[in-house]
């Protein structure tokens, strides 16, 4: 992996937690009610109006950031979004459900 990528990537983690939204996405991953996929995005395990809104908004704003990294490295958007993945799932808090790369859900 070029370093360019891995420090844009690391950039990219703090990108996801924006502070419009990072205390909902904390609280939503943690509770449950939201879930980290390994292809680089969110998903409810809990529908709701309020979390699918939230897992809109947050796979909206990574589908630009991982199409900027992309673009700037010349990487498919899907491998730009798997490597946010395992760096998101490394990082994720005690509680929070996630989807390993065999599909299975496990919980850090």
């Amino acid at each position: 992996m070029k370093p360019h990528l891995l420090a844009l990537l690391t950039i990219l983690c703090t990108l996801v937690a924006l502070p419009a939204f990072a205390l909902e996405l904390h609280q939503a991953r943690t509770s449950g009610m939201v879930g980290e996929k390994f292809d680089g995005y969110v998903t409810a395990l809990k529908p709701s109006p309020e979390v699918t809104a939230l897992v809109a908004e947050v796979n909206v704003k990574r589908t630009h950031e991982y199409a900027r990294i992309s673009k700037e490295n010349g990487q498919p958007i899907d491998v730009v979004a798997k490597l946010a993945a395992e760096q998101i799932i490394t990082k994720l808090e005690p509680g929070s459900p996630y989807q390993s790369t065999d599909g299975s859900w496990k919980t850090r």
